[in-house]
């Protein structure tokens, strides 16, 4: 009934974060709404120079475009199935979307007013390597932020699942997002923007409603197989699933007309590059 460690290990090695109709199913819906915190956050003048550092479906880039009138945004992201997904959606001529990787980005020192970064940090190998990229490719002056699911605590939908996996299958700790990314808390991020060498570095709480409809709006994006707790979920046995299926049923908080009322914060992390 249980994968085991060595199973587990395995799903980690091969996490999958490509396909985009999935992923906007999973997190996407909600993350659009961090995102609009975010910028607004961010208060940033218009017409500046934005990179969005895996931009994965392009949902921060779509909320830069929209409410910071930016001159142009690049898009960059390790994912070609994500960054078909938003090329589908996003090309313009205020926007374009190329691979590459956070930890080495293919452009010039000095060239983006603002670099930011959605969801996207802790998945980096080496995050201080890709923050002090984006110290590098920001103008003086210019801004780096970015923002992470608090998965320790904050994060509900997710939270309620791998508490739930954990009762069932110990093992189901290795993969969970609170113990596996420490990063995604206040101060862990707010030092990684020192280490980068930038300045009035400060860390924000964004808070979101995720209303699911009912426990099956809940239920079915864990079966698309994109990110770590729906591949867990994919690797289990029919019994297991079902098993973990009636456990979250049960534990989940209900509203009216069968709604599942919960919520998701992220934290944001800014400073100036110098």
């Amino acid at each position: 009934m249980r994968p085991g460690i060595g199973r587990i290990l395995a799903i980690m090695a091969r996490e999958v974060w490509s396909v985009g109709d999935a992923y906007e199913e999973y997190v996407g819906r909600w993350s659009r709404r961090v995102a609009e915190a975010f910028v607004h956050w961010l208060d940033l003048p218009a017409g500046g120079r934005w990179l969005d550092v895996g931009c994965g479906t392009g949902a921060l880039t779509e909320t830069v475009l929209a409410l910071a009138d930016p001159a142009h945004v690049i898009g960059l992201d390790t994912s070609e199935g994500f960054l078909a997904n938003a090329r589908a959606r996003l090309d313009g001529t205020r926007s374009d979307f190329r691979a590459g990787d956070a930890r080495s980005l293919p452009f010039p020192d000095r060239g983006f007013e603002a670099v930011v970064s959605g969801l996207a940090l802790n998945f980096v190998p080496d995050p201080g390597r890709a923050a002090a990229e984006f110290a590098r490719v920001a103008i003086s002056g210019g801004v780096a932020a970015a923002y992470v699911w608090d998965y320790a605590d904050g994060m509900a939908m997710m939270r309620y699942f791998w508490d739930a996996a954990g009762a069932l299958d110990p093992a189901a700790a290795e993969l969970d997002e609170g113990r596996r990314f420490p990063m995604c808390r206040p101060e862990p991020l707010s030092q990684l923007w020192v280490d980068a060498g930038m300045d009035h570095v400060t860390v924000q709480a964004i808070e979101v409603p995720t209303v699911f409809a009912d426990f099956d709006d809940y239920w079915r994006p864990f079966l698309g197989g994109q990110g770590p707790a729906p591949g867990y979920l994919m690797s289990l046995t029919d019994e297991h699933r079902r098993a973990l299926h009636n456990l979250l049923r049960d534990r989940l908080p209900s509203g009216s007309d069968a709604c599942i009322p919960l919520t998701a914060r992220a934290w944001a992390v800014r400073g100036i590059a110098s």
